[in-house]
């Protein structure tokens, strides 16, 4: 369902551990509602013109890190294309700093979840320059990945519950997702 412009602004908040589907399915939905898409990993490297490995190498601890991407989010968020748009949220994007921003920024926030097993099929790896790296894992390196995105879940979890809306992703494809998204967000409004 494409919008009109007469239709209420909304911001949308993508959340979830990492590959689960933010990002993709961020850009498709953005697409279906007519609105900018932004991945705040992409926005953090564009303000920061380094990769984010460089960045959070830089930072020393990942809490500083967080720290120095909440502020492009809040940065971001004071931009008018933002008013109305879909942004994809790192796993902590609903703790500490960005919380902050998020919390006070009049938006949606949608938690896309899935089974540790269906995740560990999308898994990505990127080097140092945050291009892709085509990785085949073994069977018990997806194990481990399916014991660590456990881990992710329960940790990442608690901030999880402060969504507005939680989206089950399994066994769909991006773009229904975004569909479905969009029909919840549209009995919301």
């Amino acid at each position: 369902m494409l919008r009109t412009r007469e239709a209420e602004q909304m911001r949308v908040f993508l959340a979830g551990v990492s590959c689960v589907g933010k990002t993709t399915v961020g850009a498709h939905l953005a697409a279906l509602r007519g609105v900018p898409f932004f991945d705040l990993d992409t926005e953090v490297e564009r303000f920061f013109q380094r990769p984010i490995a460089q960045i959070q190498a830089e930072c020393v601890t990942m809490d500083r890190y967080r720290r120095r991407a909440a502020g492009v989010l809040a940065a971001l968020l004071t931009k008018e294309q933002s008013l109305d748009c879909v942004i994809a949220l790192p796993p902590s994007g609903l703790m500490g700093n960005y919380w902050k921003s998020v919390k006070t920024a009049n938006g949606i926030v949608v938690v896309l979840t899935d089974t540790p097993e269906n995740i560990v099929q999308r898994i990505a790896f990127y080097d140092q320059n945050s291009q892709l790296v085509q990785k085949v894992l073994s069977n018990s390196e997806k194990r481990a990945y399916v014991s660590d995105i456990r881990k992710d879940m329960a940790y990442f979890g608690r901030s999880y519950k402060k969504a507005d809306v939680v989206v089950e992703v399994a066994g769909l494809s991006p773009p229904d997702v975004a569909v479905k998204v969009d029909e919840i967000l549209s009995y919301r409004h």
